[in-house]
């Protein structure tokens, strides 16, 4: 019995051991840098490569530059993909996201697809807990693999923005976005957000649930054709989205990549929880944005329904 029951736990921790997923880092924010930490994936981005980044709101200085990415973006002939917003400002309307873009240097440099700009589609999605299909920018529809470009910081509503925001809300076309926001309750931008509507059902907790179905809507769509990087640096408590967002007070860390979508947004939840911070170096802001949010629970929730597992193995590629 005692040989038996060893048996068994052996096989338990084997099962759990290959559950982990591995992540990628490098301290090292730099185009090489980039390219370096897609190559270690070991994936190849072949054919239509759809390369999904936040061209950032008017205003904002903290998006991914052009001039960081520019190298993988070659290196996979990929095309810069975005959907427009659902809160006004300067991307909501199109003819006003793309004089963002041009402002901030996307298309004077990439191939550049507004992907929501003619029309949207429904795909399909697994967890209908609270949403019955995605909503996105029909323009998915051109491409055969995604590389998830993402730029970690702080949200005002999801508590943090990685991979998995940049997946669902950023795929999401106008009304998409507001689908999600409202966990299925509505399609409509204006409605989304009234006071009296989101308090008359939706919680928190529906809103990261169906930010989670929605980015597994997307990578099911790929069939698993997505690679998922994360790059840490100028993590202000607020999103690419905030058109004055506040001054970041976590120095950079780092990219993480993986091609597991929950296991990249806990290595890099993992990675700022951790630090050991000090004056002018402050982890607290950006985790008590998370906290105020409950920010952590999409990564639980995505791991619940299968999108991926919040167990890795971290490879430093600095090593």
């Amino acid at each position: 019995m005692r040989k038996a029951c060893l048996f068994l736990c052996a096989l338990a921790v084997s099962a759990m051991a290959m559950a982990q997923s591995k992540v990628y880092f490098t301290k090292d924010i730099t185009p090489e840098s980039l390219v370096r930490i897609y190559k270690a994936l070991g994936v190849e981005a072949t054919g239509r490569v759809a390369v999904k980044i936040s061209t950032g709101e008017g205003g904002n200085t903290h998006y991914l530059k052009p001039t960081l990415i520019r190298q993988l973006v070659e290196q996979v002939n990929g095309t810069i993909v975005e959907c427009c917003t659902a809160y006004g400002g300067s991307r909501q309307e199109v003819k006003d996201h793309w004089k963002t873009i041009h402002e901030h240097g996307f298309d004077s440099i990439f191939a550049v697809d507004l992907m929501d700009e003619f029309g949207e589609m429904r795909i399909p999605i697994k967890d209908q807990k609270h949403l019955k299909y995605d909503i996105v920018g029909d323009h998915l529809a051109r491409y055969d693999f995604m590389i998830n470009l993402a730029h970690f910081k702080g949200h005002a509503m999801g508590g943090f923005g990685g991979v998995m925001k940049n997946a669902s809300i950023g795929v999401a076309s106008t009304n998409g976005k507001a689908y999600i926001h409202s966990a299925g309750k509505t399609t409509d931008p204006k409605l989304t957000w009234t006071p009296e509507y989101l308090a008359a059902g939706k919680t928190q907790d529906h809103f990261l649930e169906s930010m989670a179905a929605a980015a597994q809507a997307v990578h099911n769509y790929f069939g698993g054709r997505v690679i998922y990087i994360n790059v840490m640096n100028n993590m202000s408590v607020d999103c690419d989205c905030d058109g004055h967002p506040a001054k970041p007070e976590l120095k950079d860390m780092g990219i993480m990549a993986s091609l597991d979508p929950v296991a990249v947004d806990q290595a890099c939840l993992d990675r700022v929880f951790n630090y050991q911070g000090k004056p002018g170096d402050d982890n607290k802001p950006l985790i008590q944005r998370i906290n105020r949010q409950h920010g952590t629970y999409i990564t639980d929730y995505a791991e619940k329904i299968g999108l991926g597992s919040k167990r890795y193995q971290l490879v430093d590629l600095d090593q």
